[in-house]
């Protein structure tokens, strides 16, 4: 049997009341048994073949894209194209802003077109913006290049952040998110190496090193976009892509999203748009801007040396070609190390990783994202605060855009700067102890949760949530991602009082 139901639009105690229920058979043709553990972690591995390295490509060329100017910079690029280091600083404060003004209408957009073309759209646009970067002469080239390369990077990020979390359950999307961040990592640690290539084709057909650079780089980025559209597949409930390419079989196909579901039901589908309520329900979370103070405060500083790290490094003393290269010994480090706390069984290495990791702003920002994806409570608010999320790290290369000013040459030390970063490092220490805070008043303790649950498998526990598909009760039906959600309102509307008492017994304990 398969349920069907109606819904009064009054709600009883925060739980939707189940007006109506009536059962009706429905033939399917379709195996439910579940699956197995091994056919699942197989199912898994699968969507890590397919979905993974395809957003991780469209990351690493956004970040190539986004940083190359930095070794530009060594090749004349002041220069060649006829500006200062200041109005170099203030085409770096319009993209990121040009980023944030854009960061939510792209994330509604992304509800309506879907990620397979949505994404294959922006890579396609954005590569094409940095190919022509490339024929750039003059302030109000430079000013407008940043701005539109801005506007078609935003909303990559966040887009592909929230494509894994319909991918994913929550358990193996922190995971997914440190190895989507694998490709920035992969794009700074290798941009410096091929840079240093590149650049040596100076004179070559009149132009000039970082000429080619952007040329080169854009092109593979088109390339990129090309490839995605084609491969990349639609959604969990149709895994197919738009060329017609199949990685599912039937069976795997129907646990897909379901798998996901049972283990959240705040991810089942809505609509393919997001309304003004949502948004400003959103956006009135105040629990999300914490996430945000973390990001800001947490990149500013890194951000600085994003830009200015080769030029630095030739400030040394080093060939200015060569410094390309060198700047990537430190990223090669942090991709090392990333690697190695995902994948490596040994707890107190990982641990000891992720300490520096931390103290060298290296892997914490796919955690805090997974973080606030976790708080939020539909797959709208989660679309928007992932575009937050973004767009704070955007504002942090704001923050940063004015660090060095022409005035610092040559390279010193100030207590200004001293200043600006301890500042935001306190900031970011202050946002993690509120959200930690947070985080012990609203939800139980492991150990309490486990207990709670023990007595009530398939019920509503705290902000926790865990369903069972019925499939001890009705083995031999198959349910959508609709009935799961009916299934899981109307164990809550029953059980409701019993957890709500069961609840105050540890919420009011000292």
């Amino acid at each position: 049997m398969r349920l069907r139901a109606e819904y009064s639009s009054q709600p009883m105690d925060g739980v939707d009341k189940l007006a109506k229920v009536d059962t009706s058979p429905i033939s399917t043709t379709l195996s439910t048994e579940e699956l197995t553990p091994e056919e699942e972690k197989k199912l898994v591995w699968k969507i890590d073949r397919v979905v993974l390295p395809t957003l991780m490509l469209g990351f690493m060329v956004l970040q190539l894209d986004r940083a190359n100017i930095g070794n530009a910079l060594t090749d004349y690029f002041f220069r060649d194209v006829g500006i200062t280091q200041d109005q170099f600083n203030t085409g770096q404060l319009v993209l990121p802003l040009a980023i944030i003004l854009v960061e939510i209408p792209c994330n509604m957009v992304l509800f309506r077109l879907g990620p397979a073309i949505w994404i294959g759209i922006q890579i396609f646009a954005w590569g094409i913006v940095a190919t022509l970067q490339a024929f750039q002469k003059g302030l109000a080239a430079f000013l407008i290049t940043r701005i539109l390369l801005g506007i078609c990077e935003a909303g990559f990020v966040p887009a592909s952040l929230y494509t894994l979390t319909t991918w994913y359950k929550q358990n193996e999307t922190s995971k997914r998110f440190a190895i989507f961040y694998i490709g920035n990592l992969s794009a700074g640690a290798t941009s410096g190496l091929i840079a240093y290539g590149i650049l040596h084709m100076r004179g070559i057909r009149g132009l000039a090193g970082w000429q080619w650079l952007f040329i080169i780089e854009g092109l593979i980025t088109i390339l990129v976009g090309f490839l995605f559209i084609a491969v990349f597949p639609k959604n969990p409930e149709n895994p197919t892509s738009l060329f017609g390419f199949h990685y599912f079989t039937e069976r795997e196909a129907a646990f897909l999203s379901r798998r996901v579901i049972a283990d959240d039901p705040r991810k089942a589908k809505g609509g393919n748009s997001i309304s003004l309520k949502q948004l400003k329900g959103a956006l009135t979370n105040w629990n999300m801007y914490l996430h945000l103070l973390i990001t800001i405060a947490g990149l500013a500083p890194v951000y600085v040396f994003g830009a200015y790290a080769p030029t630095l490094v030739a400030s040394f003393g080093f060939e200015r070609l060569v410094s390309n290269a060198l700047v990537t010994i430190g990223l090669w480090a942090q991709l090392l190390g990333c690697r190695i706390l995902v994948r490596s069984p040994n707890g107190h290495l990982r641990f000891a990783l992720l300490t520096l990791a931390i103290a060298f702003c290296a892997v914490w920002q796919p955690v805090n994202a997974s973080w606030m994806t976790m708080n939020s409570r539909s797959p709208e608010e989660r679309s928007i605060a992932l575009a937050m999320f973004t767009m704070a790290t955007n504002l942090a290369g704001i923050v940063s855009s004015h660090v060095f000013q022409e005035s610092d040459r040559p390279l010193k030390r100030n207590l200004d700067d001293k200043s600006f970063t301890r500042g935001l490092d306190t900031d970011s220490l202050d946002a993690n102890c509120a959200q930690y805070q947070l985080q012990q008043a609203s939800e139980f303790t492991p150990r309490k949760e486990k207990e709670v649950h023990s007595n009530n498998e398939g019920k509503l526990c705290g902000f926790t949530s865990k369903i069972t598909l019925l499939q001890k009760r009705q083995p031999e039906d198959h349910f959508s991602s609709q009935e799961v959600m009916v299934e899981w309102r109307r164990d809550a509307s029953i059980h409701h009082e019993e957890l709500k008492n069961q609840m105050s017994q540890f919420t009011e304990a000292p």
